[in-house]
């Protein structure tokens, strides 16, 4: 018997066992006593949790989480986790620094844990060009697009990064603006920045403007430090900027600071558009304009893509998924 049979004669949802299971609240005292009927009635003992009955069975899938600090990947991590326990399997979730090699970890993690399936929360095509091959466990990769990597065992669940910077950029250009400075990451290493970056150099190109990288463009890990730090740069560099577009929230968010400091305000001086559509940036002041990632969407189309693969042996697939403008009040006209 799984948690799913006791689901079943119990009449409750999987993640509700679970968390009887677990000894966790949220649950009503009538669920909690019919479960623990059925538990005691097919002789379960009680302290054995429910991951540790999942164990027994080997049913874990692993996340792994390509930064230490990736509050949009905490976010997807938290709703996959949710998704993954009622469907009756067991999460293992691992992060580690967004330099390091993801590929060689999850080949390491498939040799010593021998998961039934693997998620990627971000990644560099360049390290599943090199490793992946050797890989042959159920994949989903999050937020880039595998569809060119050409790999059976590996779908993708992503936004259009490009489209996403293009409408980004096109935003603060219909207010106005034209010297935009670009905080993001290393172009000539991440997909994403690649990807958003290219989107940034085409938006110019619509209204017959040269995007200048030397002076426009700075380099900035995905952190508010970072952001912080490489905002001053930018504002040393082009101090006559009046708009600024950050590839992720959090580094918008630390230029948001250093814009204060340096004693220009938002947006009345310098608009700043962000990118993921973090919790976070409801609460800035002023309140963060930002292309928001729909989070919910991307984690249930990535369970649903893994699970098909575990247990049907689905075909790979790509999925797209539609990104927005949320308004927020750090965009004003130029």
């Amino acid at each position: 018997m799984t948690i799913k049979d006791i689901a079943k004669e119990a009449g409750y949802a999987v993640g509700t066992v679970s968390r009887v299971l677990n000894n966790q609240t949220k649950v009503s005292k009538v669920a909690k006593a019919k479960i623990l009927e059925v538990v005691n009635k097919h002789g379960f003992v009680l302290n054995n949790s429910a991951k540790n009955l999942k164990r027994q069975f080997n049913k874990s899938i692993v996340i792994l989480v390509k930064g230490n600090s990736n509050q949009l990947f905490s976010s997807m991590v938290e709703e996959m986790q949710k998704l993954i326990v009622e469907n009756d399997y067991y999460v293992v979730v691992n992060y580690f620094d967004e330099d390091e090699d993801e590929v060689g970890i999850a080949l390491r993690t498939v040799l010593e844990q021998k998961p039934m399936g693997l998620i990627f929360l971000g990644g560099i095509k360049e390290n599943f060009q090199n490793l992946f091959g050797k890989i042959t466990t159920p994949s989903v990769l999050v937020t880039n697009s595998a569809e060119d990597y050409n790999f059976e065992n590996l779908s993708s669940v992503s936004i259009d990064d490009k489209k996403s910077a293009v409408d980004a950029v096109d935003y603060l250009i219909s207010k106005g603006h034209r010297n935009i400075g670009v905080l993001g990451g290393k172009i000539e290493v991440s997909d994403i920045s690649n990807s958003r970056f290219l989107g940034v150099v085409e938006s110019f190109d619509k209204i017959n403007l040269s995007f200048d990288s030397k002076k426009q463009y700075q380099n900035s890990r995905y952190s508010m430090k970072s952001g912080y730090k490489n905002m001053i740069k930018l504002l040393e560099i082009n101090p006559d900027i009046t708009a600024v577009f950050a590839m992720a929230d959090v580094i918008a968010l630390g230029a948001m600071r250093a814009i204060t400091d340096s004693g220009k305000k938002i947006p009345q001086d310098i608009s700043v558009i962000g990118f993921d559509g973090l919790e976070i940036s409801l609460y800035s002041n002023p309140r963060l304009t930002t292309v928001e990632q729909p989070k919910k969407d991307i984690a249930k189309e990535t369970i649903a893509l893994l699970l098909d693969k575990i247990e049907n042996n689905a075909k790979s697939r790509h999925i797209i998924v539609k990104h927005v403008i949320t308004v927020g009040d750090s965009v004003d006209n130029k």
